[in-house]
């Protein structure tokens, strides 16, 4: 008589080769949901970010840049407020004596 366990069947490893490994760089939508906010300026360039689901990774960098560049400028537009004409000098009451 053995004090062993008896041996377990061993189940076949999968083959590596069968399997491909996932590629990090590839791209990969991340299904955020993007809002719109009414501003054409930044709803622009939250629809440009959809750009970035179709790119691979290396390639969000340019994507995030423009989309912060076009808020910046935004934002920007907001601080200087909206031009006006120059308001014309009043003209003087013309004198009818003669």
């Amino acid at each position: 008589m053995s004090d062993s366990m008896p041996e377990m069947p061993r189940t076949p490893e999968p083959d590596a080769a069968a399997v491909p490994a996932p590629d990090p760089a590839a791209p990969a939508p991340l299904g955020v949901t993007r809002t719109p906010t009414g501003h054409a300026g930044v709803d622009a360039g939250l629809e440009r970010l959809a750009d970035a689901d179709h790119l691979a990774a290396d390639g969000h960098i340019e994507v995030y840049e423009d989309v912060h560049r076009g808020l910046r400028d935004t934002l920007s537009a907001l601080d200087t407020g909206p031009t006006t004409a120059p308001v014309p000098a009043p003209v003087p009451p013309h004198d009818n004596r003669s």
